[in-house]
């Protein structure tokens, strides 16, 4: 394996990272409706949890109300107690076919925890990226002892890896920074 494509697996290991990351935070309250909120809930379909996105259309009507129209109109009572069990905190109205979530407006200490598990999402993120890197470097390593990679191209690799590892921290760094500052927004 050459330098660069030790350099592009791992780079292409830390994208599903920062993804996850991105995913993560798209199902915390911001005091404002997203559908991020309710779109990975996961609702009993006939007999198979699924994702919310499959089987309703989301949306926002406005800042403060997501509306799910489900394809299938016999799912609403499946989709209103999925909704109730899941940890957001939130309780869908129904309306004929369809359900309203209204996003009460969060207060102080609510926003002060939340942005305290965003925190906790970029530590653990980080985590993440500090172990592909030590993969990475181990793989460089192997690749010298079988004598594919010189000492050379093994310090090369592991400078290259390093200054992967800081673009992708910088980018959870920001995610958080943004997040944390759209909670705490008032």
């Amino acid at each position: 394996m050459s330098i660069d494509s030790i350099c592009k697996e791992t780079k292409a290991k830390m994208e599903k990272v920062i993804a996850h990351l991105q995913d993560d935070l798209k199902g915390i309250r911001t005091g404002r409706a997203s559908t991020g909120l309710v779109e990975n809930i996961r609702v009993e379909y006939y007999g198979n949890p699924s994702p919310l996105k499959q089987l309703a259309v989301i949306s926002t009507p406005d800042a403060q109300s997501i509306l799910i129209k489900p394809y299938d109109t016999t799912i609403v009572s499946n989709i209103e107690k999925a909704i109730i069990q899941s940890d957001i905190g939130l309780n869908p109205s129904v309306e004929a076919k369809t359900l309203r979530i209204v996003i009460p407006p969060l207060n102080e200490e609510r926003r002060k925890k939340l942005s305290v598990t965003v925190k906790d999402f970029g530590e653990s993120t980080k985590v993440s990226l500090r172990n592909i890197r030590q993969d990475s470097n181990k793989q460089a390593d192997k690749e010298k002892k079988e004598n594919i990679l010189t000492e050379d191209d093994v310090k090369r690799a592991k400078d290259e890896i390093q200054k992967i590892i800081k673009d992708f921290e910088t980018k959870v760094n920001d995610l958080i920074k943004r997040k944390t500052e759209e909670i705490l927004k008032v």
